[in-house]
């Protein structure tokens, strides 16, 4: 699926048409259009690893024409290491995706309003979920 890139993303300010690629309920990968342009991201589903809640600023709601009744996605930004456990996910600046009309806008979200990181490592919440599952059977 294609969107339109509403605000550059941080250090690609060329890019303006990107690919998400979905890989599973909890991966994706985004990546220009313009294979010239060359950015690839792994995106990440942070519902899936944690608790995730914070106001989608006016900026977003007015770039990405978003309505009540909108369906968005919000995914957020892994630098992947080896072994998967020592990757960072980027909380602190979400990507918002506006699927009914194919737009797309990266927000940094406000420091003093959350405490969401820039590089919060994976496996943190990697043992939180296998624990979870651990006691549920």
């Amino acid at each position: 699926m294609e969107f339109e890139v509403k605000s550059p993303l941080l250090g690609f300010e060329e890019v303006s048409i990107m690919k998400l690629i979905i890989i599973d309920d909890v991966f994706m990968k985004l990546q220009a259009k313009n294979e010239k342009e060359h950015p690839i991201f792994t995106l990440v589903n942070p519902y899936a690893l944690r608790e995730y809640k914070f106001d989608i600023p006016d900026v977003a709601i007015e770039a990405l024409d978003l309505k009540d009744d909108s369906n968005i996605s919000i995914l957020n930004i892994v630098v992947v290491q080896n072994p998967i456990s020592s990757s960072t996910v980027n909380f602190a600046a979400p990507i918002i995706f506006n699927t009914d009309n194919k737009t797309m806008i990266q927000v940094i979200l406000d420091s003093s309003a959350n405490d969401f990181g820039i590089a919060e490592p994976i496996s943190n919440f990697l043992k939180k979920n296998q624990e979870e599952q651990e006691t549920k059977a």
